[in-house]
């Protein structure tokens, strides 16, 4: 294919505009993200009803679904133009596939693990595959994403192959085969044998675009927590603990969100924009696999508190310690590592808070539940008070 065709393909589907100028997060795109505030109340009610090892397992399986089929939309749309008809349609037919798989994530291990599936390897392989086909093979970007779309294609396999499975643990264990492939992918920089070197270094990105979408959905998790605070309150026993509970959940997510938001999120956004040839690089990183750490940590707090409103004075299980204390560590372990991969310091302080946090679970492990969320909140507001120091 000559020069000029790729540059005609380029031009019907691709943004225009200055290079040094960050491509605006469109009102589609923010439409778009509004089927994963769905997303995340049904994964947190997932983690809510059921208890033990093979919910949580569950649920991390169908979050790597469904962040990875976000991220990857989110990163194309940094170069593909939403307000061309071609490109808002495909968003609006992976809105519905979202919404598909949204719904049917709770019983993904039984009934509905057909959708499911059969709506996330849509969702990757239509992409990859609008991407691919408009752009074609002689281009850089349509090399890159033929890589990623081999990438679908294989962990796709595995998707189909274990929704055909009756027994929910050997499901199960297949798409944690396939949810590893997906994590794999990007480690190794989407290279495929025969296919070139590849390497992230290859990857078009626009920086400040995709670091903007990660803040967006990351505060669309903090909402959802509030919802979720709040329909737990609504239904209390107006007990004085509960409504405790009420108020160290709301505190806690507060203080959460000021330790991102207040300290790292506009830092960060600019880091990734300045970053030129290692944006690739640094967005796999500090934000495909930093941030969700992040998203997943706020989930799980959102879960914590809900069950602590619900029932204080219930004894502390290892369960209910994965959530309580669990998501917080996430939470500061995902923020430890975005700031070490774009250079604002190694963030020593916040793993010193994940073990700060894991002594206040095991202190806590003999008291109820109002109790633990009252020392990981204490920890919390620690380590907002140590983030106005900043590194």
């Amino acid at each position: 294919m000559s020069v000029s065709e790729i540059v005609g393909r380029r031009a019907k589907l691709l943004r225009v505009g200055d290079k040094d100028v960050p491509a605006e997060v469109t009102n589609i795109e923010l439409f778009f993200d509004l089927v994963y505030v769905f997303a995340f109340t049904q994964l947190s009610g997932l983690l809510y009803s059921r208890h033990g090892w093979t919910a949580i397992a569950q649920a991390a399986v169908i979050f790597v679904a469904l962040w990875w089929s976000w991220s990857y939309t989110a990163w194309a749309m940094g170069l593909l133009d939403p307000e061309r008809v071609p490109v808002a349609a495909l968003l609006v037919i992976l809105m519905l596939l979202s919404l598909v798989m949204a719904g049917s994530l709770i019983n993904a291990l039984h009934a509905s693990g057909g959708a499911f599936a059969l709506a996330y390897v849509a969702i990757q392989l239509l992409r990859g595959g609008f991407i691919v086909g408009g752009l074609s093979l002689g281009d850089p970007l349509g090399r890159s994403h033929a890589r990623l779309l081999g990438w679908s294609l294989l962990s796709g396999v595995f998707w189909i192959g274990g929704a055909q499975l009756h027994s929910p643990q050997l499901r199960l264990a297949v798409w944690a085969a396939a949810a590893a492939t997906e994590v794999l992918a990007p480690a190794v920089g989407f290279r495929l044998p025969g296919a070139g070197t590849g390497g992230m270094a290859e990857w078009r990105i626009a920086g400040g675009h995709l670091a903007e979408r990660c803040q967006l959905l990351l505060m669309i998790a903090f909402g959802e927590s509030f919802l979720r605070i709040g329909e737990s309150w609504v239904h209390r026993d107006g007990s004085v603990a509960a409504n405790a509970a009420f108020v160290l959940g709301f505190l806690l997510v507060v203080l959460l969100w000021s330790i991102y938001f207040l300290h790292h999120a506009e830092h960060g956004a600019r880091s990734l924009e300045q970053a030129g040839e290692d944006a690739g690089r640094l967005a796999r990183s500090a934000y495909l696999y930093a941030h969700a750490a992040l998203v997943g940590g706020v989930i799980l707090i959102a879960v914590a508190i809900h069950r602590t409103i619900e029932e204080p004075a219930l004894g502390v299980s290892w369960g209910y310690t994965a959530l309580c204390v669990g998501g917080p560590a996430l939470f500061m372990a995902g923020l430890s590592l975005s700031k070490r991969w774009l250079g604002h310091g190694r963030g020593h302080w916040l793993l010193v808070g994940v073990g700060l946090l894991v002594v206040a679970g095991v202190a806590t492990a003999p008291a109820d539940q109002l109790a633990q969320l009252a020392a990981v909140t204490f920890v919390a507001a620690v380590l907002a008070v140590r983030a106005q120091l900043g590194e």
